[in-house]
């Protein structure tokens, strides 16, 4: 049988490019987290409330989960590079749609609506593409495809920032020219992604899965929703989830109440919030190929468990003694945010060990639309507290709660499918 070549090198080496590419899509898709610098000139440009200024970010969520459940299958059917050029497509031009709605309804629309479409469209594409060529490295590949997400804000808040304040853009050109870029590159990165031959495997491998924990299991969709494992897999997810969604929503009003209780002005505040916003970005993005690896090392039952600890630990300190320590504050949320990026790893590195790779697209789909509960939830939760209260701190007990109760969850039903069948 001839070799299997990507780009004139082997294999083992080639398919490391197919990383690189899902890195860079996913610089692209993941600029739906720097929303934020959009919704003030909104607000002002069309004289809608805060509430009003964050719906199409709302709706981009829950479309992103609910197309990565619907569109599942359609890697398995068309192909990853077929998928993708599909979402790619829709994901710039619901951005460049964008850019001529005349009201906070149309926008919701278009890129509520067609560009969160779009991206959980694509966004499983690079993913099972990754999981597929890194039978033996699941994790660290995954995580490192998914790091682009979350490191997208850093890049993007600048760029985008600059490009609101020039007169001659705006908020309603930035969305057309970043629409049109996303579209030229999401359409190129699309073209090289291939799934290796059924039969191909690393050289020297010999199996086992991450972790040595569910080797030679390959199940579909039907036959995965009727374990234990994958309820198990779902709630750890939407958890996970929560607590990292709902540190990245108050992060900043957060921030400013402990900065103002320590004594900062207004002026240093900001700007040391706007520093500390950008390093909690990092921390977003290297908690993805982090938590993968630790994933193939551990196996995802303990990794799970792991990050539960980690949040329930920052958790404890920033409601004990969260008020008295900017320090402590930086600290605390710099581990959320490295939990939410683990998540984004741990969960598609979990479903490709304990469900197998065949049916991955449609597997981590369905698993997916726990984001999509614990991005709601977690925003609803925040809120609702912070009305009750009138401060953040009291959000952080529910989450001390949670945490406890997904590390139960963790260790008791993350097993081996086989095991759990039995």
């Amino acid at each position: 049988m001839a070799e299997t070549r990507i780009a004139g090198m082997n294999a083992e080496s080639g398919r490391w490019l197919y990383v690189a590419i899902g890195l860079l899509m996913n610089l692209c898709l993941g600029a739906v987290y720097a929303f934020s610098v959009f919704r003030l000139p909104l607000e002002s440009t069309w004289g809608i409330s805060a509430t009003q200024s964050g719906l199409p970010f709302m709706v981009f969520l829950a479309m992103f989960a609910l197309f990565m459940a619907l569109a599942g299958g359609l890697v398995g059917r068309w192909g990853a590079r077929k998928t993708a050029l599909l979402g790619g497509v829709l994901v710039g031009a619901g951005w460049i749609l964008s850019g001529f709605a005349t009201n906070i309804a149309l926008l919701t629309v278009f890129y509520g609506g067609i560009a969160g479409a779009g991206v959980g469209i694509i966004y499983g594409c690079p993913i099972a593409v990754s999981a597929k060529w890194f039978p033996d490295k699941k994790g660290i590949a995954v995580g490192l495809t998914v790091m682009g997400f979350g490191l997208s804000a850093l890049i993007m808040v600048p760029l985008m920032t600059r490009m609101i304040n020039n007169p001659a853009v705006g908020a309603l050109g930035t969305f057309k020219y970043l629409g049109i870029a996303f579209l030229a590159v999401l359409v190129l990165l699309s073209l090289p992604l291939r799934m290796p031959a059924a039969d191909w495997r690393p050289r020297g491998w010999t199996g086992g899965g991450a972790g040595g924990d569910a080797a030679g299991v390959d199940i579909d969709r039907k036959q995965m929703v009727r374990t234990s494992t994958f309820y198990a897999l779902w709630g750890t997810y939407a958890i996970g989830c929560l607590a990292g969604l709902m540190a990245i929503g108050i992060a900043k009003p957060f921030g400013e109440e402990i900065l103002r209780a320590a004594g900062y002005g207004d002026v240093r505040m900001q700007s040391l919030l706007t520093t500390m916003v950008a390093l909690f970005a990092v921390f977003n993005g290297v908690g993805r190929p982090l938590f993968g690896w630790l994933t193939d090392k551990l196996n995802p039952r303990r990794t799970a468990v792991l990050s539960f600890v980690l949040i329930l630990v920052a958790s404890a300190l920033l409601y004990l003694l969260g008020n008295a320590s900017p320090v402590l504050y930086f600290i605390a949320f710099a581990v959320l945010y490295l939990n939410l990026g683990g998540w984004l790893a741990i969960a598609p590195t979990a479903t490709a060990t304990l469900f197998g790779t065949t049916h991955y697209g449609k597997n981590y789909g369905l698993v997916f639309t726990s984001y999509g509960v614990g991005a709601i939830a977690g925003m609803l939760l925040s809120g609702v507290i912070k009305d009750a209260t009138g401060a953040y701190l009291p959000v952080f007990l529910p989450v001390m709660a949670l945490a406890a109760f997904g590390a139960i969850v963790a260790w008791l039903g993350l097993k081996p499918v086989r095991a759990a069948s039995r």
